[in-house]
């Protein structure tokens, strides 16, 4: 029996180029599970107003974080995709996809199926549930599946927030930036609208389900109730008192309401209060990125030190670290012999 495991991640563009970057926005910003907006309205709003005008400011930024070997994202996502395959060995075969661009989920799964693999199990590396990612991803692999004739069984990992070797995995990356160091702790997760919520919780909220405070089975696919759960998990396993972290929320678009406290904002307001070094976490993602390495690396230090604070420190995240395959290995591995 061998088995077929495909890693995806987000995606990214093949280049920092305009017309690359605008390729990529244009396919990412269209799926309904991103804008969740009328056709009509989302199609007018992305490619003719958000496409046209985002493109060119996000080549720019794109640029001041691409390497010789490419595009962060991607290579640190190849770095994981074959250290796992030389973890597992030859009763595996893994293969890596985007869900937008490119290596696509197409040609992924037709080289786990062309390889005649007896079984898939599908790993969207986003290790708090969301629609707007982990179901949009799912939802692809599924179509695309189902395009093929009597393909193997395939099994799908909705989340994986709380796995101990996940925790672990950033303790380790925590206690390697010496953090003791810094005066304060900021785990800044991606943001989503608050309507996608919402639409989760159906007739409740997060305040009815306590998604601040526990996960239960009403709030295990809510996206607030993760993230605060893996701070929770990181933080007791360092040892982090609760007034040195704070919780918050990245990368917002458009006016609408995000998740709060926004990490700008907060971050303005811990240099105000007088904390001058500030270690980040950024636990929704498990491969270096835009959003971290300028979003945070850069936007936000030059924010922190405007507002009289000195530095912001990202954690590196968990890209190809041992710890971190050890546990895609285990999560492999016990779905196999469930």
């Amino acid at each position: 029996m061998k088995t077929g495991v495909l890693l995806v991640n987000l995606g990214t563009p093949n280049s920092p180029s305009t017309s690359d970057v605008k390729a990529y926005l244009t396919e990412f910003l269209n799926d309904p599970f991103v804008i969740d907006f009328s056709y009509l309205k989302r199609y007018f709003l992305v490619n003719f107003i958000i496409v046209p005008f985002r493109s060119p400011k996000t080549a720019a930024l794109y640029k001041e974080i691409w390497t010789d070997k490419g595009s962060p994202l991607k290579f640190n996502s190849y770095e994981t995709c074959y250290k796992l395959q030389e973890s597992l060995g030859d009763e595996f075969r893994v293969e890596l996809a985007m869900r937008y661009q490119q290596p696509s989920v197409q040609s992924a799964l037709k080289k786990l199926i062309d390889s005649k693999v007896d079984h898939i199990l599908c790993i969207p590396l986003y290790p708090q549930y969301t629609a707007s990612a982990s179901e949009s991803s799912l939802q692809k692999v599924q179509s695309e599946y189902d395009k093929h004739k009597n393909p193997p069984p395939i099994q799908y990992i909705k989340q994986f927030y709380q796995h101990p070797g996940f925790i672990a995995s950033w303790v380790e990356r925590a206690r390697a930036a010496n953090i003791d160091n810094y005066d304060h702790v900021l785990f800044s997760y991606h943001g989503l609208p608050e309507r996608h919520l919402e639409k989760h919780h159906g007739s409740g909220n997060c305040k009815d389900f306590h998604c601040t405070e526990e996960v239960n089975e009403s709030n295990r696919h809510c996206y607030r109730a993760t993230c605060y759960d893996t701070t929770r998990k990181i933080a007791h396993e360092l040892n982090l008192p609760e007034k040195n972290y704070t919780i918050s929320f990245q990368s917002r678009l458009g006016k609408d309401p995000w998740l709060r406290p926004y990490t700008d904002h907060e971050l303005i307001r811990l240099a105000q209060s007088g904390v001058k070094k500030i270690l980040v976490f950024s636990p929704s993602f498990v491969a270096d990125c835009l959003e971290t390495l300028y979003e945070i690396s850069i936007e936000y230090n030059a924010l922190f030190q405007e507002h009289g604070g000195e530095q912001v420190q990202l954690i590196e995240s968990l890209n190809g670290h041992p710890r971190w395959i050890a546990t895609l290995k285990d999560i492999i591995e016990q779905n196999v012999k469930a």
